[in-house]
């Protein structure tokens, strides 16, 4: 838990949430804030499994599960090359599109030429091509003169991706099933503060959509867990626009390392499922692997 990304505070609270859990359910657990000193205090605790709480750059990216696979030891959520390619949005959208998933148009360009004037008609959405949690995201609207003024910690190259409009909806594949829709509501845009601070959003479970577009979502994130080689938990997101039906849904992205926290969706859509958060840490440990 923890480590050094962006998005270390939600994994030190996901990690915490885990750890505890899985105590009641019997296990004897170890709590690890992932630094330089990783591989020499893996050695020293000589775990049976690890459970990855970790989010955003070098835990979710395919980084510390090459560590892992190189030591041998299972551990949770997927392997080091479905990690890596659903961490890479644009390499990942390539993957769905091949399936035949549907997803917004979008393509990487250089930092100074997004700021130097508008690459795509507004609007359109800029993001880092890596991250999670809605890290760095920024909204342009249609009728803003002037492009967005990224600020100095974004990447260089940088994604740039046609908005959708509509709501947010979400599917958590576990395993060889997807489990539920949840319709995400905010005040404004979904963005950190939104997913993660107490009210900032409120979720609909399971979502009153049309049976069919309920049905989409769930067979859209399996095909897509499947696609990418995703094992253990998945989750991933969308943007319906209920005024064009089944042509108004977009597959957004697949999060191989989903939060675990006390407002975290994932759980919520276990518990609906008649899961514990206790149970559901508990198949996650006993799901553990290696990719070879």
């Amino acid at each position: 838990m923890g480590g050094p990304s962006a998005e270390r505070e939600v994994s030190l609270s996901s990690g915490r949430e885990c750890a505890t859990a899985l105590v009641g359910e019997g296990f004897e657990v170890v709590e690890l804030d992932a630094g330089p000193d990783l591989y020499a205090r893996l050695s020293e605790i000589n775990p049976d499994v690890v459970f990855n709480a970790l989010h955003g750059r070098w835990g979710e990216d395919g980084c510390v599960q090459g560590v892992l696979e190189w030591m041998r030891i299972p551990y949770t959520h997927s392997g080091v090359l479905a990690s890596a390619l659903a961490m890479d949005k644009q390499r990942s959208k390539d993957v769905f599109r091949t399936a035949g998933l549907p997803i917004a148009d979008s393509v990487i360009l250089p930092k100074a030429d997004v700021m130097a004037d508008h690459v795509m008609k507004p609007p359109y959405v800029v993001k880092p091509n890596n991250e999670g949690s809605s890290v760095g995201i920024y909204l342009v609207m249609e009728g803003t003169n002037t492009p967005p003024q990224l600020s100095d910690d974004m990447p260089d190259q940088v994604m740039v991706e046609q908005y959708v409009a509509g709501r947010e909806l979400t599917v958590t594949v576990m395993g060889d099933r997807a489990l539920t829709v949840t319709e995400i509501l905010t005040d404004g845009w979904y963005d950190y503060d939104a997913k993660y601070k107490p009210g900032g959003s409120w979720h609909v479970l399971p979502a009153e959509i049309p049976s069919e577009i309920f049905e989409l979502c769930l067979d859209y994130a399996m095909r897509a867990h499947k696609v990418l080689g995703c094992k253990g938990v998945s989750r991933t997101d969308y943007r319906w626009d209920d005024t064009k039906g089944r042509d108004g849904l977009f597959l957004l992205e697949t999060n191989t390392q989903p939060g675990m926290t006390p407002t975290s969706l994932v759980p919520e859509q276990a518990e609906f499922r008649g899961l514990s958060f206790g149970q559901l840490c508990a198949w996650m440990v006993e799901d553990a692997s290696c990719d070879r």
